[in-house]
């Protein structure tokens, strides 16, 4: 057979639309702008301020009020990593314009382990940026309401049916729903950085009052190795910086142009809130205390213990329950270019009429509430797992990029390689060092979750290399020749029904059976009777076969029936039509007895024959008048 090439794509997939002329495409306006793209790509780092300087402070704390000293320094090394990532993003976005961030790169430029590695880290990451933001979210609400305490985890996944919801409505939903609260949040931190470089002293300590200090109790040397573990608990919040990259194809035309517009503003103002919270920490010479949080007494010194407090706190516990949209606006397209390359599922790449990738947001959310329920809603859980698989996400990107500049022919592309490469050892250091800093406390996890979920990925591109060789994919198929065809149409009463479904059958095939299975009670012999003799009352032209049962079972007997004919009469080309009724209403659904569903399963478990389910649609208002064919026949 002559291998030739096939306009489909892998595993029969339908051949790709024509590109999308800007702004002529209707689905033009279900895609992101700049700022509606800063609303639903950047909620996980925007709200990593809300935790990032905390967690920096609560490592140093140990070492007592020396080791704070060292806050603003710590978190300057942290704003300079997340230049050179924005930097670094820009370039992959300019270069990678049709989405995937480290995995489009490690793709095209390190070999597909490599960039099943990245994926990996990628879904990892987003998976758990879900389940860290909501209980973030929730516990920040818990701390506000103490009686809710018990029920975090029924909030929890209140909060993540509530952002499943919208996105399943379109990312362009999402970001004007989340548009608001994004902008009150970052204008909340952005007066409270402001109002507290004007002050020479806190206004208020009511916040921290009556709560233990979680200071160390004796000051200790503030070592090399504090200092990596308070950079390594501080680099959570770069997570969510690749996110824009990841989701290129959700902005409106020029895509890769608003793109980058979004990572630069993103990453301009992260870097802001950073270092402005970091430099109140030493200003107000703040110290942890149990069961505050830092951003907390930090509004209450620069702003007060008044309205301007509550505005901040409330802020913050709507963005970290919402920081978890990041993730489904760039995970389902990272998933749907894994299915395009055979790595996941074919479904993943649908997408509903407002440009969702339906399967790949319900998935996000299924694997997510199965963390929270694992974890009972509790952050500190989940914490030690989070921020790792990032770092080998950016790595990986980072050197795939170095490669790309050696085979360009830019005229900046040294400038460029280096710069990528810088990005590339920093990442790559960070990834080791917060590897090593939280293995215990949990990140043994992810060391071995990343190779499983690698594995994974292959299994299911070799079993679809297997269906495309069974299938002669890409290979001229022999000439299309005609068999003898027999319809078998199952029936247990005459009807309407019965009658469009031998009307069909006739239609389709240059033979028809009918057949109805008898068991041997009574009451079924006395009904078999019945059906026989208003059958040859009829007179359909039509034979009718009974199939005999000693169980109470209608699709074995079938299903044993056509394999029989295959045996009989080879080269047959058998379909099986089922008639089924399908009520106007969806609650009537719940009356059917499920007899044709019964009757499919089994014939396409055990046979080769054709599955052809007709569909009778009943309406109060043609009388049921008119059978529905809404799809057409299956194998």
């Amino acid at each position: 057979m002559t291998t030739v090439s096939t306009p489909s794509g892998p595993s029969g997939d339908a051949v790709a639309p024509p590109p999308r002329i800007p702004g002529t495409s209707s689905g033009d306006r279900h895609r992101l702008t700049a700022l509606q793209g800063l609303a639903a790509l950047s909620l996980d780092a925007m709200a990593s301020v809300a935790y990032g300087p905390e967690a920096i402070v609560l490592v140093l704390a140990t070492a007592g009020a020396a080791g704070l000293g060292y806050t603003l320094p710590v978190t300057l090394a942290i704003a300079v990593l997340l230049a050179v990532l924005v930097a670094s993003y820009r370039q992959v976005i300019a270069a990678f314009p049709n989405g995937g961030g480290a995995y489009a790169v490690a793709k095209a430029h390190l070999g597909n382990r490599t960039a099943l590695t990245a994926a990996a880290s990628l879904v990892l990451d987003y998976v758990l940026n879900v389940a860290v933001s909501v209980t973030a979210g929730v516990a920040a609400l818990t701390s506000a309401f103490p009686s809710l305490y018990d029920d975090r985890l029924l909030l929890c996944m209140a909060v993540l049916l509530l952002v499943t919801g919208v996105n399943l409505r379109g990312i362009v939903d999402s970001a004007k729903a989340f548009i608001v609260p994004t902008a009150v949040f970052i204008g909340s931190i952005l007066t409270l950085i402001a109002v507290g470089l004007f002050r020479s002293a806190p206004a208020s300590t009511e916040t921290a009052e009556g709560h233990a200090s979680a200071l160390g109790d004796s000051a200790t040397a503030v070592g090399a190795l504090l200092l990596l573990k308070a950079f390594a608990s501080g680099c959570s919040a770069l997570t969510g910086v690749e996110a824009v990259a990841n989701a290129v194809p959700s902005f409106r035309a020029p895509s890769a142009r608003r793109a980058q517009r979004t990572e630069v503003a993103l990453g301009g103002l992260l870097g802001v809130m950073l270092i402005g919270l970091s430099v109140l920490i030493g200003r107000f010479h703040l110290q942890p205390v149990e069961g505050v949080t830092v951003l907390a007494q930090l509004a209450d010194a620069s702003l007060g213990h008044n309205w301007g407090f509550y505005v901040v706190q409330f802020a913050t516990v709507v963005l970290l329950a919402l920081a978890a949209n990041t993730s489904f606006g760039g995970l389902p397209v990272l998933m749907a270019l894994l299915a395009r390359d055979n790595y996941l599922p074919h479904l993943f790449r649908l997408k509903a009429d407002r440009e969702v990738h339906r399967h790949g947001v319900l998935a996000l959310s299924a694997v997510a509430a199965l963390l929270l329920v694992f974890s009972r809603g509790d952050t500190n859980t989940l914490v030690p797992l989070f921020a790792i698989g990032v770092f080998v996400g950016f790595t990986i990107c980072q050197a795939g990029m170095v490669i790309h500049w050696r085979t360009e022919r830019d005229p900046r592309r040294r400038y460029k390689a280096v710069l990528n490469g810088s990005g590339a050892v920093l990442t790559g250091v960070s990834a080791i060092v917060v590897t090593a800093t939280k293995f215990t406390e949990g990140a043994w996890l992810i060391v071995i979750a990343l190779p499983a979920l690698v594995l994974l990925f292959e299994r299911v591109h070799r079993a679809y290399g297997r269906i495309d060789e069974r299938i002669g994919l890409g290979r001229v198929p022999d000439a299309p020749h005609r068999d003898r065809s027999l319809v078998i149409v199952p029936v247990s009463q005459l009807s309407r029904l019965t009658c469009e479904a031998v009307n069909a059958a006739v239609s389709l095939g240059d033979e028809v059976r009918a057949v109805t299975v008898a068991h041997p009670d009574p009451e079924d012999r006395e009904k078999t009777r019945a059906l026989r003799r208003d059958w040859e009352r009829w007179n359909p032209g039509v034979e009718l076969v009974e199939l005999h049962s000693e169980h109470r079972a209608i699709g074995r007997p079938v299903s044993e029936y056509v394999r029989k004919v295959y045996h009989y009469h080879p080269g047959t080309r058998v379909t099986v039509l089922i008639a089924e009724v399908e009520p106007e209403r969806l609650w009537q659904r719940l009356l059917q007895n499920q007899r044709g569903s019964v009757l499919a399963h089994a014939v396409r478990r055990d046979t080769e024959a054709v599955i052809c389910r007709l569909r009778f649609r009943v309406s109060d208002r043609d009388g049921g008048r008119g059978p529905a064919w809404p799809g057409s026949p299956q194998g």
